[in-house]
């Protein structure tokens, strides 16, 4: 006992940590988290060991999780046969001390972003860091993978509120115990342009240039122009 404690002490990780996590189970970047001062038990949420893949250098691969994958997904997210099996490929400029994965987009719920596109993430071990109105992937087993904008509700009523980019989808809340995994949103990857955003004194701009261009165009045909005045 006084052995384990000292132990405990000395690398800052709990003892119920050393006696119910398999270490030597867990990712480079899960042990990383441990060697960072990072103790699910100390602060009070269980250590969720993500299934992952590395490469020859025993560098951590992102996973592909496209369309397809995602119903299989639901089921296979802990197994590490099932993530064995996803396509890989890795990031030079991502850090080679964060796990990453990358899932693809659908709908047009995100949009300006647009469908089809493949959104990156960084696994988060600790949800309480989540920031509100910052965006990330969760992942629950009733909706499956979500890409949305999240509001952090955890401490006060252990919910999270996501909202879509898109206007015309309403908010929704999904309780924590119902969330397998959240991933920091990184960056993301897509063959087509967002559509442009024109600043409102832009658009006003064009608005009446265009007028001005169908009063030139009446004045040519001999059409009397009348002049409305709006009301401010």
């Amino acid at each position: 006992i006084e052995t384990l404690i000292s132990f405990s002490g000395y690398f800052n990780v709990s003892i119920d940590t050393l006696l119910r996590v398999d270490i030597s189970k867990l990712s480079e970047s899960q042990i990383g988290e441990l060697e960072r001062g990072y103790d699910a038990y100390i602060r009070g949420s269980n250590l969720r060991v993500l299934a992952t893949t590395v490469n020859s250098s025993n560098r951590e691969n992102i996973e592909l999780v496209n369309e397809k994958a995602k119903a299989g997904y639901a089921t296979g997210y802990a197994d590490p046969e099932y993530i064995s099996e996803l396509p890989v490929f890795w990031l030079p400029f991502l850090s080679e001390n964060r796990k990453y994965r990358t899932f693809q987009l659908k709908g047009d719920s995100m949009l300006p972003i647009p469908d089809g596109s493949w959104v990156t993430g960084e696994f988060l071990q600790d949800w309480s860091t989540i920031v509100s109105g910052k965006a990330y992937i969760v992942f629950t087993l009733d909706d499956g993978i979500v890409f949305k904008v999240v509001e952090n509700h955890i401490k006060d009523d252990g919910k999270l509120v996501l909202y879509s980019l898109n206007p015309l989808y309403e908010p929704y809340e999904v309780h924590i115990n119902n969330v397998k995994e959240i991933w920091k949103f990184v960056n993301y990857i897509s063959s087509e342009l967002p559509d442009p955003l024109i600043p409102e004194k832009q658009l006003l701009q064009t608005v009446a240039g265009m007028k001005h261009d169908l009063q030139r165009l009446k004045a040519r045909l001999g059409i009397e122009i009348i002049d409305v005045q709006e009301e401010k």
